[in-house]
């Protein structure tokens, strides 16, 4: 079973060079740690940075240089700060290659949910439903099961949408899978899960086709 770096871990094995990537709160903000170095990535945050690095080590943070979730972060050589308009331009005008967002629901025919627990308050949806709206490659970073032990990946999502079908790959700290037409497609187990474990994690339609590979991470 992976944990939340293990999640990150893998996640940036799907980074490629070139890329434009947007690094969502939480889980996926840790990607930018494992690229690899051997590539050029640009990581772009909504509030307004392109070319963020990985976190500071502690008593290097500057409390001025943050990311959308008010994190501290490092900026690489060539980085450039702008304002909310050509962050958003940015994303409404699908520039950004790949997005990496956390979830509370993810649905078998890509719906996600990941903004909104009604009854709770929040200070608002930020720029995930235009990163949804506007992605075409968006991988979502989270636990298979909530605290309670109940599946996340479910036939339909109970919770607010963010997005309508727009989910293409999720990885877990149980598996890597893959949104299909018919349901999830089991790409990869983590270390010491079993397929069998993965079946009794999920609510909506798991697709097991021939031998799944354990993760590499």
């Amino acid at each position: 079973m992976l944990d939340k770096t293990g999640i990150a871990r893998r996640i940036a094995k799907e980074v490629k060079d070139g890329y434009y990537v947007n690094l969502g709160i939480g889980i996926p903000t840790l990607v930018a740690n494992y690229v690899r170095n051997d590539i050029e990535v640009e990581f772009q945050s909504e509030n307004g940075v392109l070319g963020m690095g990985p976190f500071p080590f502690e008593g290097e943070e500057d409390a001025d240089v943050i990311n959308a979730g008010k994190q501290t972060i490092t900026t690489l050589p060539g980085a450039s700060f702008f304002d909310s308009a050509m962050s958003f331009s940015m994303i409404r005008g699908q520039h950004v290659d790949l997005t990496i967002l956390g979830a509370m629901e993810v649905a078998e025919n890509g719906d996600i949910a990941n903004w909104k627990i009604p009854g709770r308050m929040v200070k608002g949806m930020g720029g995930a439903m235009d990163l949804v709206a506007s992605a075409e490659n968006i991988i979502v970073a989270m636990m298979h099961t909530n605290k309670a032990g109940k599946s996340k990946l479910l036939k339909q999502c109970s919770l607010p949408l963010t997005g309508v079908a727009c989910v293409k790959k999720i990885v877990t700290n149980l598996a890597v899978i893959e949104i299909t037409n018919k349901g999830f497609k089991l790409l990869e187990r983590a270390p010491g899960i079993s397929i069998e474990d993965i079946k009794n994690a999920t609510e909506g339609t798991l697709i097991v086709e021939g031998d799944i590979p354990e993760m590499i991470i």
